[in-house]
């Protein structure tokens, strides 16, 4: 039913690879000589012979950011040449193209959406390739293409490298009280060079870092780590600037004024105005009450330490203390109530409730022993599966994400092939002293990542160029994933799973309670921050700029509406992986331009009820059901029946009321 994971013939990757595309090649060239060409002939086997190499690509680029090693990262270059290579002669291959407008103009009327959906992607997309380029200037397009994907893989190394190559060694123990005591079993480890002397490791991995960054009390350690982390991979600087400059270049030949413009042709933004005034909306609607955030946290720091000048690298210290004095939270104290095992098995439970699926976990190959593979039941029948990959490695790319693998659609034997998908985080590590305790964060990630894939996993539409999240509009992709973390804070969603790992004690409703007022705890701070990056991503790629200018633009962005400036060597912008290592280049903005569905949405069902049978319906058949078949602002409004309105995101995040 489901394709195993399987990389044993990882090393023969580039000539298995070679074959298929070759293969390709020849499938698409009798397509075109089909003389009466239509949908079905044609339009519905060509995405399918997309899918074989899809397919083939995805485990080995995902295997390069879950287990990496030399000899993935070697696969990875020499099969990245090969898809960029082959995708940019496909995109510039004018005689798919004109069958494709041919099949658009002569059977329009005949067609379903879905079919004139697949037909309108297809074709612009085409045209933002290049195919209506003269031969020249489809050379130079391809070889930018190639050149930017080694770049982009390039800079990813290069920040996994400088992640892991960091350590600092504490061996004071007064520099470590206040952290929870997992973490610091976590860290402590016994020197066998200093007569086995127990001292401590903390590194850049997420957990380690937030750990010390959140609770350790050594200043100079703290701004240790942050520099660190902040001024790593300086090489990434040239590399940026030539990313920039071909990205430009890109957009130019392709008719566009700027890279910004072309990211907009396939965005639900209508143009760079828009973005722009959206986001500087938003700063200056939360400016006023990130300022007063940001002196509350002064003023603890000159109570608690005498302190006057508090830095970046002093805010998560100060603010967990903060917080904790505010609403009484202890992001420790949660921790034993979310044992991964334990959230998993409620978390599960509560989409079942809400959307009626089931998960069954299953045996299958994996590429780690920790990883979890469920088949999920739609309504009783079995519509997809998930991998989960949840806690923190070395040889993991660091963050978390979902990547899906399969699509949905119908092969060209009429078998049903059921969509796939992979969800990433790097959550604690679980050892022989203690299982993996998450942070309430940690269960909002989930959340997050699991609502990308139930949006990738639940659809209902069986052409794979709109099938699950393909063919949705980069800035509405993090609606679903966006609109599942509110639930996350939700008592009645909580109690299924938030019990004592020791004395399966279920969390009581005040700390439940005190989760949700904690919520919005400096979230105009948060939101600036977000529209600090976004802003400076949008406008980065407006025009072209050598390092010198992006510095001084990100200064700009920053005295303007940052309340607490960074220190002169942060470097944020060397390990931007978002905009340079992924698909977000012009359209980091997406986040907040989704929220405000999500934060709409989300409304809905509390004034409905969280349970709501209708409503919950109506959100999988649209939203999680149509994929990218329709626009998300008419599915949006379909299921609310309104437009989305900026109030509701800044309501939810109690920046007015």
């Amino acid at each position: 039913m489901f394709i195993e994971f399987d990389t044993n013939n990882l090393e023969q990757s580039k000539e298995i690879l070679e074959e298929l595309l070759q293969k390709s090649r020849a499938q698409i060239e009798e397509l075109l000589e089909i003389k009466e060409k239509t949908y079905d002939n044609f339009a519905k086997p060509y995405q399918l012979i997309a899918q074989e190499i899809e397919e083939f690509c995805t485990p080995i680029f995902h295997l390069d950011s879950v287990k990496n090693s030399d000899l993935t990262q070697k696969v990875y270059s020499e099969i990245l040449p090969l898809i960029s290579i082959y995708s940019t002669e496909l995109q510039q291959n004018e005689n798919i193209y004109r069958a494709l407008k041919d099949i658009q103009s002569n059977y329009k009327e005949t067609l379903n959406i879905i079919q004139n959906k697949v037909l309108e992607n297809e074709i612009r997309d085409f045209e933002l390739g290049g195919c209506a380029l003269d031969a020249d200037k489809k050379e130079e397009l391809k070889q930018i293409n190639l050149k930017l994907s080694e770049l982009s893989k390039e800079f990813s190394q290069n920040l996994l490298n400088a992640t892991n190559d960091f350590e600092l060694i504490i061996e004071d123990e007064k520099d470590i009280q206040g952290l929870p005591q997992s973490d610091i079993d976590i860290a402590s480890f016994e020197d066998e060079n200093d007569n086995n002397k127990t001292k401590y490791k903390f590194t850049l991995q997420m957990p380690s870092y937030i750990a010390y960054m959140t609770y350790g009390p050594n200043r100079a350690h703290r701004e240790t780590l942050y520099k660190a982390y902040t001024t790593r991979a300086p090489q990434n600087e040239q590399i940026i600037e030539t990313i920039l400059e071909l990205k430009n270049k890109k957009a130019q030949i392709l008719g566009f004024e700027n890279y910004a413009a072309l990211s907009l042709a396939t965005k639900m933004a209508n143009n760079e105005d828009e973005v722009v005034e959206f986001l500087e909306l938003l700063a200056q609607k939360g400016q006023n009450k990130a300022k007063e955030e940001l002196q509350e946290v002064k003023n603890l720091a000159k109570k608690l330490d005498n302190l006057e000048d508090i830095q970046s690298f002093d805010l998560g210290y100060y603010s967990e203390k903060l917080k904790k004095e505010q609403y009484d939270i202890d992001q420790e104290y949660y921790r034993p109530y979310f044992e991964k095992e334990s959230v998993i098995k409620g978390f599960v439970q509560f989409l079942n409730e809400l959307f009626n699926i089931t998960f069954k976990e299953v045996d299958g190959k994996k590429w780690d022993d920790k990883v979890q593979i469920f088949d999920i039941y739609n309504e009783g029948v079995v519509q997809a599966r998930i991998y989960m990959d949840l806690e923190t490695r070395k040889d993991k790319r660091g963050g978390a994400w979902m990547h899906n693998w399969h699509n949905k659609y119908i092969d060209q034997k009429g078998k049903n092939i059921l969509p796939t998908a992979f969800i990433v985080c790097n959550f604690p590590i679980s050892n022989d002293k203690t299982p993996s305790l998450l942070r309430h964060d940690d269960v909002v990630t989930l959340f997050h990542e699991m609502g990308h894939a139930i949006h990738h996993l639940l659809t209902q539409i069986d052409e794979p160029f709109v099938s699950g999240i393909n063919g949705v509009a980069w800035d509405v992709v993090e609606f679903p994933s966006q609109f599942l973390e509110y639930f996350a804070y939700e008592a009645r969603v909580l109690k299924t799973f938030a019990k004592h790992y020791k004395t399966q004690e279920t969390l009581d409703d005040e700390s439940i309670a005190k989760l949700k007022r904690a919520r919005n705890f400096q979230s105009s701070l948060n939101m600036l921050r977000q529209v600090e990056f976004a802003l400076f991503d949008f406008k980065l790629h407006q025009k072209l700029y050598n390092a010198q200018q992006m510095q001084d633009l990100l200064d700009s962005i920053r005295e303007k509406y940052s309340p607490l400036q960074p220190p002169k060597y942060n470097k944020f912008q060397n390990g931007f992986s978002h905009i340079f290592a992924g698909g977000y280049a012009a359209g980091y903005y997406s986040y907040k331009w989704a929220e405000v569905l999500s934060a709409h949405a989300f409304y809905k069902f509390i004034e409905n009820g969280i349970y709501d049978t209708r409503l919950s319906k109506l959100y999988k058949d649209l939203i999680l059901g149509q994929g990218g078949s329709q626009e998300m602002d008419q599915l949006f409004t379909q299921l609310t029946g309104e437009k989305p309105n900026i109030d509701s995101l800044l309501r939810i995040d109690g920046i007015i009321s």
